[in-house]
């Protein structure tokens, strides 16, 4: 179940929101976590027994872990919970492609090769498998005590606002939440919660997914078949929808947990005005970026390190594993790489390069890479990827028609709502757009608009059968 989804709308949050505001503050947990554990079966019935089982075996093995005074014993539990959870993505988000690579080797060699079934993905797992890790070290490193209670362990995992595609949310920014949140259960709070959602629904439904129509139809084509110009607006149309597919989604999470009285971290602040990579990846995917610096960066050294080249060779490991965090497959290590690459290039001299240009040139540059490594991120397969990296430049094929008037007005919207920060007005309607207090006027027009966004949302949903959710799959 996803929120952009006509059941989810129509079924699921209604009833949920109508039970939790009727019960008593002590059944409101209680009545999150049954809801979060129906939300998750329902996408993956067969996997809910075991998120509940790992979770509660990751819960006692940190409350014990807690209890030790031997700083061995207490670094072999810390060990093993680690090892839990990442062997969870090593099993069920890697083990297929580690294999179906190992045979392709064999293959090459001659070599018969090795047996094996295939092992579906659970949905969530590299989110909530990070936020397990958060959890075992927050505690081990003193930063937070371990929750007395298992159900509220349960709850911080579950939460169905977060619990598909985060925000990442780090254990020790939301354990006092989890246990009172009444400070944030306000009028206030809920609808500036409900105004968050309808927008983050209207960028999903209302501009990704209508520029998803045509990037369907460009990636579906024979790439070699493929005009320079088609393929140049394809890759740049996928870049808007990828942005408003998550940002959105990310947008209805946030909003959702505010009318439940959390507060949760922003996942985006406008990533396509950055003016260099290094930039790009401090507005986008905040959380993941946050999670990488805090819990692999800043451990491995991060920038106090001895030479140079231990420090390019922390931000290539940290990309490399970044990219592979978001699929797996060799197109995403690629994709992190590529990214890895450019950081280190920044801190060898194109920083310095972009100081003598224009602060829009430097936005455009950016851009454009972020938009060519869209190649690694949407296309499967290597050889398909630099096929379609060959039709960006001039070549022989007959241009196709595959782009309309309304593909343009979409275009145009997702540039105009993404480039509107690079000047102040943008900024300043952005920042009231989102902010947490209003007048009783503003709530009045914010509620009309927001009721209008949900109501077109809905019908767009109900009469299109095109919905996709490109990071579902992460």
């Amino acid at each position: 179940m996803v929120f952009s989804s006509s059941y989810f709308l129509v079924y699921f949050l209604p009833i949920f929101l109508l039970v939790y505001f009727l019960v008593g503050k002590k059944l409101k947990n209680p009545v999150i976590l049954v809801a979060s554990i129906f939300f998750f079966s329902w996408g993956a019935p067969r996997f809910i027994f075991l998120l509940l089982a790992t979770t509660a075996i990751d819960f006692f093995l940190v409350k014990w872990m807690s209890l030790q005074s031997d700083a061995r014993k207490k670094k072999r539990i810390l060990i093993a919970s680690l090892a839990l959870n990442i062997g969870l993505l090593a099993v069920f988000k890697y083990a297929n492609f580690f294999v179906g690579s190992f045979n392709e080797l064999l293959n090459q060699c001659g070599i018969q090769e090795v047996g094996w079934t295939e092992i579906g993905l659970p949905i969530g797992i590299s989110f909530f498998v990070f936020e397990s890790i958060t959890y075992v070290l927050d505690v081990y490193r003193g930063d937070q005590k371990p929750l007395d209670n298992f159900f509220n362990y349960l709850l911080y995992i579950l939460l169905f606002p977060k619990l598909i595609v985060g925000p990442i949310i780090p254990f020790r920014t939301i354990a006092h939440q989890i246990k009172d949140r009444s400070a944030f259960e306000t009028s206030d709070h809920r609808l500036n919660g409900f105004y968050r959602f309808c927008i983050g629904l209207a960028k999903k439904v209302l501009v990704a997914n209508q520029i998803g129509l045509y990037t369907k139809v460009v990636f579906a084509m024979d790439f070699e078949l493929l005009d320079s110009y088609t393929a140049w607006f394809g890759l740049i149309a996928f870049a808007f929808q990828l942005y408003f597919d998550f940002s959105g989604y990310s947008d209805m999470a946030i909003g959702l947990a505010k009318m439940l009285g959390f507060t949760i971290p922003e996942n985006f602040n406008s990533p396509y005005i950055s003016t260099s990579v290094t930039e790009f990846w401090t507005r986008w995917h905040i959380s993941l970026g946050k999670w990488m610096k805090d819990y692999l960066y800043i451990p491995l050294g991060g920038n106090r390190v001895d030479s140079k080249k231990r420090l390019y060779f922390n931000l290539g490991l940290v990309f490399l594993l970044s990219g592979l965090w978001h699929g797996a497959s060799w197109n995403f290590v690629l994709w992190g790489l590529y990214h890895g690459l450019f950081m280190i290039l920044e801190r060898l001299f194109l920083l310095k390069f972009y100081e003598k240009v224009g602060r829009i040139l430097r936005i455009a540059v950016t851009f454009l890479i972020v938009v060519i490594g869209c190649v690694f991120f949407n296309i499967k397969g290597l050889d398909a990827a630099f096929n379609y990296f060959g039709q960006l430049f001039p070549n022989d094929a007959v241009s196709q028609t595959v782009f309309d008037f309304k593909f343009y007005f979409f275009i145009i919207l997702a540039a105009v709502l993404s480039f509107a920060g690079i000047w102040k007005t943008g900024r300043n309607w952005g920042n009231a757009l989102y902010a947490d207090k209003q007048t009783d006027s503003g709530h009045l027009i914010y509620t009309f608009a927001s009721l209008a966004l949900l109501i077109l949302s809905a019908g767009f949903l109900i009469s299109g059968d095109f919905n996709p959710f490109i990071y579902f799959q992460f």
